[in-house]
């Protein structure tokens, strides 16, 4: 078992997600060949593998560890079908009117697919399509709220601010001075929904081999040579799907972004009534302070937040106490609640916030930077990778495309988000958002 599948293990997920597939998904044998190859078996290599099965094309998914054992199976389970940090405005400033409204669009769809896959593929994922709060802590940012709600409603999205008394009656937190609700927005088990994805891929005629991490990807005549542990595998088009890992063929992605890891942490199921007075509508949340603050029940009430730490060693008791605490001053608890679960998993930040489909040779791409959205956004960008791989243009793509180029500085780069989480915490302190 590798180090990733151990932590993967640590995950409320795996204890919920009820009995594994039945199937085994062994290595492919010796050489081989197929059309079209997906490097990384999690949502967003198996979204894109679904979207090109169910257009005859031959898809072959080749897994590091087990399907949803990355960043999918220890994500927190918000399906949050906006961006983590860019504003509509600003994407539009970037991107231009026609390209950014058409990116916006396609993100905030993201929920609303995510949710429709799991009843049309009758996923058993304890999905939740209760709506998203985003919650402002000051009057300036409920501001702030204001024109991202307007502007997403312009969208035709079913998204609407909610005064302060609105907003209270639906979160259970300590500083609200109003909220963003966008209806299409929920929770999921996410392993159960990788699983999912996996058997609805597979169903459609594609192919998946687990513990088969690619080393490298090679220009092999009119192609490319997939070299793994077990052979090497021939394919007229590659799909890079490995969100921030750092081994073998991984790191061209990884080295075009920020890693931020991510701690969290699941209670012991809350009482009813607790359960009740802090997430009356069962809605997912989490607020506007730079040090932000998240919050979900799962299906057996339990409360599950998470953090970032500045520090790796020691981390997952220290952050597992500090998400504790904070849950029981930010939700008025009457002390610490006692957890269950208490698991770590990497995220991957474009220095923009937003998602990439990058070029790396003739036929060769990936995707990337779902900046925290995971749930949402891949199921969005796994189809924009099948339209690319399937021969519409990088230009005629909702997604910026470009050539994959590594950060300067890249080592630095992988400090970045610990001198980040400092300055959030500091900045908070300062202007009385913390206790």
């Amino acid at each position: 078992m590798g180090s990733q599948d151990a932590e993967h293990r640590r995950a409320l997920w795996w204890r919920t997600a009820g009995p594994p597939p039945d199937a085994p998904r062994p290595p492919p044998p010796g050489d081989g060949a197929s059309e079209i190859a997906v490097i990384g078996g999690g949502f967003l290599g198996l979204t894109a593998a679904l979207h090109l099965a169910r257009r005859g094309r031959q898809v072959t998914v080749l897994e590091a560890g087990t399907v949803g054992s990355g960043a999918s199976g220890v994500n927190a389970g918000f399906v949050v079908p906006n961006f983590a940090k860019a504003d509509p405005a600003a994407v539009v400033a970037r991107l231009g009117r026609e390209r950014g409204e058409a990116l916006l669009r396609l993100v905030g769809a993201g929920g609303s697919r995510v949710f429709e896959t799991a009843r049309e593929g009758a996923i058993a994922c304890e999905a939740e399509e209760t709506g998203w709060l985003h919650l402002a802590h000051s009057a300036e940012m409920l501001d702030t709220l204001r024109a991202r709600a307007a502007a997403w409603a312009a969208l035709g999205r079913p998204v609407r601010l909610l005064e302060r008394d609105e907003a209270m009656a639906l979160s259970g937190a300590r500083r609200v001075a109003g909220a963003l609700l966008d209806e299409s927005g929920g929770m999921l088990n996410p392993l159960a929904y990788a699983w999912g994805l996996a058997r609805l891929a597979e169903a459609a005629g594609a192919t998946i081999h687990e513990g088969s991490g690619v080393e490298a990807v090679e220009p092999d005549g009119a192609g490319w040579r997939l070299r793994h542990a077990g052979g090497s595998l021939h394919a007229a088009q590659v799909l890079l799907c490995t969100n921030a890992f750092r081994t073998g063929v991984a790191r061209r992605l990884a080295d075009a972004t920020v890693p931020l890891q991510v701690y969290q942490a699941a209670t012991v199921p809350l009482a009813p009534e607790i359960a009740r007075r802090i997430a009356p509508g069962r809605h997912p949340a989490a607020d506007t302070r730079a040090n932000l603050f998240t919050y979900r029940l799962d299906a057996g009430n339990r409360l599950i937040s998470g953090g970032m730490s500045m520090f790796p060693l020691g981390a997952h008791a220290r952050m597992g106490r500090m998400i504790a605490r904070r849950l029981a001053t930010e939700l008025r608890l009457d002390a610490a609640p006692e957890l269950e679960h208490v698991w770590t998993g990497r995220a991957a930040m474009t220095l923009d916030f937003l998602p990439r489909v990058f070029t790396f040779g003739p036929g060769f791409l990936g995707g990337i930077g779902c900046n925290g959205r995971g749930v949402a956004l891949t199921a969005m960008l796994g189809e924009v990778l099948a339209d690319a791989a399937c021969g519409v243009a990088p230009e005629a793509l909702p997604v910026p495309s470009g050539p994959a180029r590594r950060l300067p500085f890249a080592p630095m780069a992988r400090l970045a988000p610990s001198f980040a989480i400092a300055q959030a915490r500091w900045q908070d302190r300062r202007l009385g958002r913390e206790p």
